[in-house]
């Protein structure tokens, strides 16, 4: 497996990285067949495993810490802070209070004494970003931590951070972890180019749009649940028709569709890492067959014309939306403040 510089810090990643939210609570609950899984990716060459302490409330974590005894050191190891772990409003976030205790929990849970890469789950608009980046500099020169970076930020919030990091003399994130797919090509427009421009390396997550690049959902089949529910997307019919225009490109290709898309992801020169997030051996055994498949510029250009750079293409049930769209009082000013009509 040819390796990839992760940013510009220096540290060596496959291009595949093992995602471990699927192990757990929400995925596969067995422990010690998880363990094997991640073992087999190990085993395989994959030296990149990302989890987060919000995965199946910290299960996630205590699963790949068992998987990691005795291999740690070749493992580059990341994982996320920001989800809820309680009732408790303070014990989620990024603010200082919190990250230096979920960064505790995540070491113990992990069994390690560092972090090599030690995310932002998602931007926090409550707290100042000096304030996060204070308190992982800290970590970082603690030695608990040795790189950090950004999941599912927007294009304007890298640069916000990049700035801050720069004028406070603090540690700046080296790497974003956006969603990417055939069907997801919205962060070719600004967030790759902004992460490129600031030598930040990308590990997306969701290459096979969350199951949708499968095979699995086609046009006129009655949708199959997806870990207990249905995400809007499966029948979105403009995701449908697009999987089904990529179909036959992968056929004529002689290729499974699974590895068109994730040959596809990691062809982006702004991508280091695919995160691929099995939840059986069976999954895991069928990604790495595709593991050394690598697209002309022919088929590249075929992919373009059924999906154009830059589109997402229906939305991603799972994808990030800021609180300002999310929230009504965030776009509406208060009655007594609107012009009269």
């Amino acid at each position: 497996m040819r390796y990839r510089t992760l940013g510009r810090t220096g540290i060596q990643v496959s291009p595949y990285c093992l995602g471990a939210m699927m192990f757990g609570a929400i995925g596969n609950p067995d422990h010690d067949d998880s363990v094997r899984i991640i073992h087999k990716a190990l085993d395989s060459g994959i030296n990149f495993v990302d989890t987060a302490d919000v995965y199946s409330r910290g299960e996630s974590e205590e699963i790949v810490g068992k998987a990691l005894k005795g291999r740690r050191d070749g493992v580059v190891l990341a994982t996320k802070v920001n989800g809820a772990m309680g009732d408790d409003p303070n014990r989620r976030g990024t603010s200082r209070r919190w990250i230096m205790t979920a960064v505790e929990d995540s070491l113990r849970r992990l069994g390690t004494d560092h972090i090599d890469l030690y995310q932002v789950h998602r931007l926090d608009p409550t707290v100042d970003i000096e304030e996060t980046l204070s308190a992982l500099t800290d970590l970082v020169r603690s030695g608990k931590v040795r790189a950090i970076g950004s999941s599912a930020f927007p294009a304007s919030a890298i640069v916000e951070a990049q700035w801050a990091a720069e004028s406070r003399g603090l540690e700046r994130f080296r790497t974003e972890q956006p969603a990417y797919s055939i069907l997801d090509r919205g962060i070719e427009r600004e967030v790759l180019p902004v992460a490129q421009r600031y030598g930040m390396g990308a590990l997306v997550w969701s290459p096979l749009a969350q199951g949708m690049l499968t095979g699995r959902y086609r046009k006129g089949r009655p949708a199959e649940t997806h870990r207990g529910g249905l995400f809007r997307h499966y029948t979105d019919e403009r995701r449908l028709d697009a999987v089904e225009r990529l179909i036959p490109l992968a056929e004529q290709a002689g290729l499974k569709l699974t590895h068109l898309a994730m040959a596809f992801a990691v062809a982006h020169p702004g991508v280091t890492s695919a995160i691929i997030g099995p939840r059986t051996m069976e999954h895991l055994d069928d990604l790495l067959a595709g593991a050394d498949v690598t697209l002309d510029d022919a088929l590249l250009d075929e992919i373009d014309a059924a999906v154009a750079p830059g589109t997402n293409v229906g939305e991603l049930d799972m994808a990030y939306t800021p609180p300002e769209l999310q929230h009504t009082p965030l776009r509406r000013r208060p009655l007594d403040e609107r012009p009269a009509a």
